[in-house]
């Protein structure tokens, strides 16, 4: 560590952090990480963090965690979570999030792994201070601790008037108190929830619909250069030689060429562009595979996996058997596109160095990698390395990497100033990931009842997220295996999910009809989850479903369809309305979408996070592609590149499930994945078209 700069907390034993010198007196009461340090990201399982909480003399609760938001909600969801276990109004609350000096180390936002982790140990650590308090107050009081009950930031005795109450404030003035946590400690269970589980306006929300609120793109420091990167041509293309003289020429640039990267820094945005524009680079670019072609590359080159793209080889039954001495059987194979995230704010990093201390303002989901990778690119101590989240404006999976972050950071080192890099639109689609193009097989097998049998699912290059069967199916095997993608993919809302689920729900339907089966009832049959059927249930009530075989074309082009889902420890079901005109033009009429995802923390939130995810998925069914041609995206920008329009958007109906006997489990992802397979469904209805690739190209939406 350089300076004076304290140890990150993360980096300090639970009881030896300086929580008093930063926030004051107070009580906290923190929940140390059930495993020890951030070695090994990406593997072992869900993160495990920990949390802590302070309690002031201003009577405020200050809470910490390692996750980030990207505008999800989570801020306010976790701070209703300390509000329940305080007894505290929710303005009472401050969460700091995503700051690597003040929070307990987390693996990172994604996977809907804040409520099931971040909330949980948010929960236990109000849940001791408030322990810690009622033992306080009764101390104070000179009663039995189950005497003393709290509410609204008071303690006082049961039975007794508000009069000889005591503010939190006044209980720990003066007081320096670490409670560590023990990890069984006992959160109010939510069915007694009188905060948490009930509708709450979010947090910062004025300052968001007033434009007041500064995300990293926004953000301006003294002496701050604004950075351009001089990217390759083309996919894979190697530099041969540069020449950075006309760009050092210009008065008040910094140009650089270190290892692969070529940037500039510049006093405004407009000289930094013309610098980039004066770099002369000459680049070799291999031959790439075409968007024509990639289906078949991708079947010739299969590769090794590593983290949720590992070889997943699964198999219960005897598969061979049941697929011969079947009365019937379907083979089909699926296929989703590349599609780009889409951020409503584009990659941005901020980095300053300050005595050999590096400083990063950036809009990631992973603050603590961020900072990892940024101490051994430079050779420095993590301690070091201060990674800060400022609000971000969206992320989708799209906010994972580091290489931005490293290269600002060597600029600004360079520079021996401060340094800006946002990215323009199209560099957002040029040079950020993608979401896998996936392609799925599906054979299975069923008898003349239309039991399913046997079930086949081989998934190429997309993940094995959702690979898995919610229906009982006795003979099964399930294979996912990477394959060497020409284009950059990663991380995606949903992961793999949507792609395995359109397959597999696309094809239950198909085998519904072979036996002229009503699609809601056949699924009903054979789940073997009550959750989802009790989901499946709900929504089809709410649409108003009449049981029907198939196939039952309505006429003049109108279909319903209807899709479940099973993810991250989520339930989802959506019916799907549609009427195409005779000139093929589809017509959104109507979404029905219910979600289960245990306990609902924040009702409001989850609703419209439910309502956005339809949003979104309507992009990936109906019109969002990559299109590419030797190694160039052919369309990088939101001229070319089509994403759902509010004309496109039907009227939206969710129906929330809320399970308070169950443990909450995010909501960001899973209500994504059965938009397409219930428009697909719907199409066929009305068309007879049965289309096995997303986006459903065949058709446009009504201009």
């Amino acid at each position: 560590m350089s300076g004076t700069a304290p140890l990150p907390f993360d980096l300090l034993p639970p009881t030896e952090r300086p929580y008093f010198d930063r926030l004051g007196p107070g009580l906290v009461a923190v929940l140390p990480p059930s495993r020890p340090g951030p070695g090994g990201w990406g593997r072992g399982g869900p993160p495990h963090g920990g949390a802590w909480v302070h309690v002031g003399e201003d009577g405020k609760a200050r809470a910490f965690s390692g996750k980030v938001e990207v505008g999800q909600g989570t801020r306010t969801a976790l701070s209703l979570i300390v509000a329940e276990e305080l007894r505290l109004p929710l303005e009472s609350v401050e969460l700091t999030m995503g700051d690597t000096d003040l929070c307990p180390w987390d693996m990172g936002t994604f996977g809907s792994r804040s409520m099931p982790d971040a909330a949980e140990h948010l929960r236990k650590a109000g849940a001791a201070a408030r322990s810690v308090l009622r033992e306080m107050a009764a101390d104070r009081f000179g009663v039995a601790v189950e005497s003393v009950e709290l509410a609204d930031g008071r303690a006082r005795v049961r039975g007794r008037d508000v009069a000889s109450s005591m503010q939190y404030g006044d209980l720990v003035r003066g007081l320096r108190r670490v409670e560590v946590v023990s990890p069984s400690a006992t959160p109010t269970p939510p069915s007694e929830w009188t905060r948490a589980g009930h509708a709450a306006l979010d947090a910062g929300a004025r300052d968001v619909v007033t434009g007041q609120r500064r995300y990293t793109s926004d953000l301006s420091v003294p002496g701050m250069l604004h950075g351009k990167i001089l990217f390759p041509p083309t996919l894979g293309a190697r530099l041969r030689k540069v020449d950075l003289s006309r760009a050092q020429a210009i008065p008040g640039v910094t140009a650089i060429h270190e290892g692969e990267l070529i940037a500039v820094a510049a006093p405004d945005l407009l000289t930094a562009l013309a610098a980039r524009k004066a770099i002369r680079a000459e680049w070799e670019s291999p031959a790439q595979p075409s968007e024509s072609e990639i289906v078949a590359y991708l079947r010739a080159h299969p590769a090794e996996g590593e983290d949720f793209w590992d070889v997943v080889h699964h198999a219960t039954g005897d598969v061979r058997a049941a697929f011969a001495s079947a009365p019937i059987s379907l083979r089909e194979t699926y296929t989703t596109a590349y599609i780009a995230h889409v951020p409503l704010e584009t990659h941005a990093v901020l980095a300053s160095w300050d005595a050999g201390r590096l400083t990063v303002h950036v809009g990631t989901q992973t603050p603590f990698r961020a900072r990892d990778a940024l101490a051994d690119a430079f050779g420095i101590p993590p301690s070091s390395v201060h990674v800060i989240v400022p609000p971000t404006g969206s992320g989708f999976g799209g906010k994972h990497a580091a290489e931005l972050t490293r290269d600002v950071a060597c600029l600004a080192k360079a520079a021996g100033r401060p340094v800006r890099v946002v990215f323009s639109r199209e560099e957002e689609f040029t040079q950020a990931y993608f979401r896998p193009l996936a392609v799925v097989d599906i054979r299975s097998a069923m008898e003349k009842d239309g039991t399913i049998t046997a079930w086949q699912f081989e998934v190429l290059n997309a993940g094995s997220a959702a690979a898995s069967l919610p229906y009982r199916v006795p003979n099964q095997k399930i294979d996912n295996q990477p394959a060497d993608s020409p284009l950059a993919q990663a991380s995606y809302r949903a992961l793999a999910a949507s792609a395995n689920n359109f397959a597999r729900e696309s094809h239950i339907d198909e085998l519904a009809e072979r036996v002229g089966a009503d699609p809601v009832e056949f699924r009903l049959r054979q789940l073997a989850d009550d959750r989802v059927a009790a989901v499946l249930r709900a929504v089809a009530e709410r649409a108003g479903w009449v049981a029907r075989p198939r196939p039952n074309r309505r006429g003049a082009g109108r279909g319903a369809g209807i899709a479940v889902g099973l993810e991250k420890g989520g339930r989802v079901a959506t019916f799907a309305e549609v009427e195409v005109h005779e000139d093929r033009a589809l017509e959104l009429v109507r979404i029905v979408t219910g979600f289960e995802c245990g306990a609902i923390v924040h009702p409001t939130n989850l609703r419209n996070q439910v309502e956005g995810a339809a949003v979104m998925a309507l992009g990936g069914a109906l019109f969002e592609a990559v299109h590419f041609e030797g190694g160039r995206i052919l369309n990088p920008r939101l001229s070319e590149y089509r994403v759902p329009r509010f004309r496109d958007v039907p009227p939206i109906e969710v129906v929330l499930v809320d399970r308070r006997d169950l443990p909450s489990q995010g909501g960001g992802e899973t209500p994504l994945i059965a938009v397409a397979p219930a428009i697909a469904s719907a199409i066929y209805d009305a068309t007879g078209s049965r289309l096995r690739s997303l986006p459903l190209t065949p058709f446009g939406t009504v201009p």
